[in-house]
C-alpha cells in the first residue's frame, strides 16, 4: 500500500492513494508531541471507512428509489456497499488514485475512471499544507451525459465526553429508519437542534443534514487542549453530522454540496447539472489551535 506524507511545523498528514485517495491520518504537531486531529488509523487496514477522511464523488450520501430522474430519463444506480440498501457516497472513495505530483507539503492525485450508475467523470484531488492549515481541493469533470453532480468530504474526528461542536446553519433534515430525509425544520423553530453556540453531541444517534451552513465549524476537544476549525467554500453549504452514540470514539462532520437523497427531491437542491466537459470544484481547509 502506497502512503504519502505531508509535513510542516504544525501538521503531519499521511495520504493513501490506493484507498480512495483518502487521508489515512492527520496529526497536529504540538509542543507535547503529535496529537490526532482525525480519528487514528490502524496501519494496513484497507477499509476506506477506517481511515481519517474520505472523498465523496460524484454524489454524497444515499440515493433512494433505485436511481433518479433527470432529463426525462430514469437513471439507475445500484448499491455499491455490502449491507447498504442504497448506493452511498459515489465511487471515488472505492477507487485507486494515481499520483500526478508529490512534494513534502503538497500532493495531487488523479482519477480517470470514475464511474457509478450513469456517471462517468475525471477527478483531480489536491492536498496542500499552507499557512491556513490543510487544504483539500477536489475538481470533478463530467466526461459522460449531462447529469446532476455533487460531493464533498467525509472527515472522521475523535470523540470523547468533552467534545463540543459549534456552527451556524438554517435548518436540519429529520430522517427515518432508512436514513432518508423526512421533514426539514428551521433551526429558529427547533433550538434543540441548533449548534449556534458550542454544545456536546447528542447521547444517542445523530445522522442529520444541516442546510444553509455558513461554511465554518469549530470542534472543541478540551481533553486534547485543542480547537479544530473546519472551513469550506461554496457550494459546500450542507453539513452532515454522524455518530452512533456517546460510546463511540468518533464522529463525522461532512461538508457536502447537497442533502441526503437530493436526487429524488423536488428541484434536486444542491446538485449541479454538468454537461460533458463541465467541472465543479469543492474546497475545504482544516486547521487547529490550542484552547485558551
Amino acid at each position: 500500500m502506497r502512503l504519502l506524507t505531508l509535513e510542516n511545523d504544525r501538521h503531519r498528514v499521511r495520504i493513501a492513494p490506493d484507498i480512495g485517495g483518502a487521508i489515512a491520518d492527520h496529526h497536529a504537531l504540538t509542543r507535547i508531541g503529535p496529537v490526532a486531529l482525525l480519528r487514528p488509523w490502524n496501519d494496513g487496514d484497507a477499509d476506506p471507512f477506517a481511515l481519517g477522511q474520505n472523498v465523496l464523488a460524484p454524489f454524497s450520501n444515499r440515493i433512494s428509489s433505485g436511481g433518479f430522474r433527470f432529463g426525462r430519463r430514469l437513471h439507475r444506480v445500484e448499491p455499491n456497499l455490502e449491507g447498504e440498501r442504497f448506493p452511498i457516497h459515489g465511487d471515488a472513495f472505492q477507487k485507486s488514485w494515481s499520483i500526478a505530483e508529490a512534494g513534502p507539503q503538497s500532493v495531487r492525485l488523479s482519477l480517470e475512471t470514475g464511474s457509478i450508475g450513469p456517471y462517468a467523470y475525471r477527478a483531480d484531488l489536491c492536498y496542500d499544507l499552507n499557512a491556513a492549515g490543510l487544504a483539500t481541493r477536489l475538481l470533478l469533470t463530467n466526461i459522460g451525459i449531462e447529469l446532476p453532480f455533487g460531493g464533498g468530504f467525509h472527515p472522521w474526528f475523535p470523540r470523547d465526553l468533552e467534545t463540543c461542536v459549534e456552527f451556524t446553519a438554517a435548518g436540519v433534515w429529520m430522517e427515518d429508519e432508512r436514513h432518508l430525509p423526512t421533514r426539514w425544520r428551521g433551526l429558529g423553530d427547533a433550538p434543540e437542534w441548533s449548534f449556534g453556540s458550542r454544545r456536546s453531541l447528542p447521547r444517542d444517534l445523530i445522522n442529520n443534514a444541516f442546510t444553509g451552513w455558513t461554511g465554518e465549524a469549530r470542534i472543541l476537544q478540551p481533553a486534547r487542549n485543542m480547537a479544530v476549525i473546519v472551513k469550506a467554500a461554496y457550494p459546500l453549504t450542507t453539513l452532515i453530522i454522524y455518530s452512533p452514540d456517546d460510546a463511540a470514539d468518533f464522529f463525522c462532520l461532512e461538508p457536502v454540496s447537497h442533502a441526503v437523497d437530493a436526487h429524488n427531491r423536488s428541484g434536486q437542491p444542491g446538485l449541479i447539472a454538468l454537461k460533458i466537459g463541465d467541472s465543479v470544484r469543492f474546497e475545504m481547509t482544516v486547521d487547529w489551535h490550542p484552547i485558551g
